[in-house]
């Protein structure tokens, strides 16, 4: 039961952020928007991972995130690894090319691959600073997969909602991201509520500075 629940609010967080995401792009706008090549490149080299997988048995040890192995680049081929089963490993490239196309849309590429790969990267060194975790994992299923770089990039989107809209409706939606991710991590220690977390407090501060560098250069001009 725990599991079912589990996967079931894991999954709720996901149709939310991507609802926050269609909310702020527009529903009625996506025919007309250019091809996300940010979301096209990082979903190719997510399913070459996967291909990679099955035609070489040794690309898990050789690539995954396994605290005991060396090899700097582990930290980011393990992204592109997936060890979710059939049905696990869908989701996540399902989900990995639906949020980076509605990042794109509203951020831009090049700020989407910046968010996704500050993803990979911060938040295991915030749970050291914050004393979250006793160091790396030890648990294999974490060694691999996209979906916590998606879920951070995916908060980003609740962002970006809540500042632009007044539908209450949209507020609430936006705002339960981060509530429901908190929740998860105190209720069920699901690292992917915690990551959506630290996302959206990201895009808080990336807000800020695109707005304070907006001002200056209109003060400058």
């Amino acid at each position: 039961m725990g599991a079912i629940v589990f996967n079931v609010t894991t999954a709720a967080l996901m149709v939310m952020m991507v609802n926050c995401g269609l909310g702020v792009v527009g529903r009625d706008t996506l025919r007309g928007r250019p091809l996300p090549w940010a979301a096209i490149a990082l979903t190719v080299v997510a399913v070459g991972g996967v291909v990679l997988q099955l035609v070489w048995s040794g690309a898990m040890d050789a690539l995954d995130g396994d605290p005991a192995k060396s090899g700097w680049w582990r930290e980011f081929t393990s992204v592109f690894m997936q060890n979710g089963g059939l049905f696990g490993d869908l989701w996540n490239l399902v989900t990995l090319a639906a949020v980076a196309a509605l990042a794109q849309w509203y951020w831009g590429g090049a700020l989407t691959l910046v968010l996704f790969l500050l993803g990979i990267v911060l938040p295991g060194r915030i749970d050291g600073l914050l004393g979250l975790g006793d160091g790396p994992s030890t648990d294999p299923r974490n060694f691999a997969g996209s979906s916590g770089a998606t879920y951070f990039l995916g908060a980003t989107l609740a962002l970006a909602l809540l500042t632009r809209t007044r539908v209450p409706k949209e507020i609430a939606l936006a705002a339960g991201v981060p509530v429901l991710g908190l929740a998860m991590w105190l209720a069920q220690d699901n690292g992917h509520g915690l990551v959506s977390v630290y996302g959206f407090a990201l895009a808080a501060a990336v807000r800020v500075v695109r707005s304070r560098l907006v001002r200056s250069t209109g003060q400058t001009a």
